[in-house]
């Protein structure tokens, strides 16, 4: 795949590095964490006339018309402001599924709304005690009245509490492990049955937890076939994971930038300790284990945009080692070489040290994705 830019790409870079630059200084991110919300709706509407918001979209649907590369530039700038819009949560997860698996009627309502900026969505999986497991699900949906009633519960579901629709994975058939059985529904935020209680995350983010109890629903709020969503549901999550890897790319070289800068500034003995050599080595290993981060994640744009699903789990599962061991060096080496101040609200590297860390835990940590990655290699037979 060749990963130089081109024209079209160059200038998307520009643009949301700019706003970036003008829009996330440290203290207006902290201005913004402190809305209802928990980010900025009028630069979520800014974002949207920029095109932002339809970059992984079609041109026929009013969208930009990229693929990885382009949602790798998105989120690399993103990762470097510590964005906090839920770009992942209703583009780049729930949007695209919307985008390839929605019946023509709902493609119709929710993705101009969607590119627009007026509609927000999120993906609702995750569950108490699946760990990471894609097809683990306990919630189930019965046929009912020419519909559905879901009765389940999720966790720890990314800007659920701000968003218009959920798409919420149920069980039609099967036992809780099945991967046969398996469905996505659209729910109203405001169904009634649905409980949604949102909270602040770690990093400065939002997240909520669902309770449906009894959410009926109209057999047209089924997204693709009935039973058959756990490949679906694995694309959405590997996706999911990819954008985290590549904003984590961005967080990681503003985390080595601010420790250069700093170890040029502090001194020690009457010089700056970044003349010392042992730093110098310490910060080179940093540049290191970001520039193997941000390999991993090019390739896994490649495999996300032209490879078979084994590829694309591959190579996304060894982009997610590489970010959550490389993110968690040099957030630990950046706090060590800045000493005290590393460890305060008020100084903007231990927000990149947080963000970094919880991104290590979404979508799969370093555990779960080296097992995966094991799991699917080729072991040579003995004879």
């Amino acid at each position: 795949m060749d990963f130089s830019l081109t024209d079209e790409q160059r200038m998307l870079q520009d643009t949301v590095e700019r706003l970036v630059a003008d829009q996330y200084g440290f203290e207006q991110r902290r201005e913004y964490m402190k809305k209802p919300e928990g980010f900025d709706s009028t630069l979520w509407g800014q974002m949207a006339d920029l095109g932002l918001l339809g970059v992984p979209f079609s041109e026929d649907v009013g969208g930009f018309g990229g693929g990885a590369v382009e949602t790798m530039l998105v989120m690399e700038a993103f990762g470097k402001g510590l964005v906090l819009e839920p770009y992942v949560a209703s583009v780049l997860t729930a949007g695209t599924l919307i985008a390839e698996t929605g019946s023509e009627a709902q493609q119709a309502e929710m993705l101009e709304p969607l590119i627009s900026g007026e509609l927000r969505l999120a993906f609702a999986h995750t569950e108490p005690g699946n760990r990471y497991e894609e097809t683990r699900v306990a919630t189930r949906a019965e046929k009912r009245d020419n519909g559905y009633v879901l009765t389940g519960r999720k966790i720890a579901v990314l800007h659920g509490d701000s968003a218009h629709r959920l798409i919420v994975t149920a069980r039609t058939a099967g036992d809780e492990d099945d991967a046969e059985g398996l469905s996505l529904f659209l729910v109203d935020a405001g169904a009634d049955g649905l409980e949604v209680s949102g909270y602040p995350t770690n990093d400065g983010l939002r997240a909520a937890n669902l309770e449906l109890d009894g959410v009926q629903l109209p057999a047209d709020a089924l997204i693709g076939k009935e039973g058959q969503a756990a490949e679906l549901i694995g694309l959405t999550l590997d996706r999911g994971a990819f954008a985290v890897c590549a904003e984590a790319v961005g967080a990681m070289s503003r985390a080595c930038d601010i420790t250069l800068e700093y170890i040029k500034q502090r001194k020690q003995f009457g010089v700056p300790i970044g003349t010392f050599q042992s730093i110098q080595h310490r910060m080179v290993e940093m540049r290191i284990a970001l520039e193997q981060a941000r390999s991993a994640t090019m390739k896994a744009a490649a495999r996300l945009q032209d490879g078979t699903p084994e590829e694309r789990r591959k190579a996304v599962s060894a982009a997610k080692v590489q970010v959550g061991d490389g993110g968690r060096f040099i957030s630990e080496w950046g706090i060590q070489l800045h000493g005290g101040i590393g460890m305060t609200a008020e100084y903007h590297l231990p927000h990149y040290a947080k963000r970094l860390v919880m991104i290590d835990h979404q979508f799969g940590d370093v555990e779960h994705h080296l097992n995966r990655f094991s799991a699917m290699m080729d072991v040579p037979k003995t004879a």
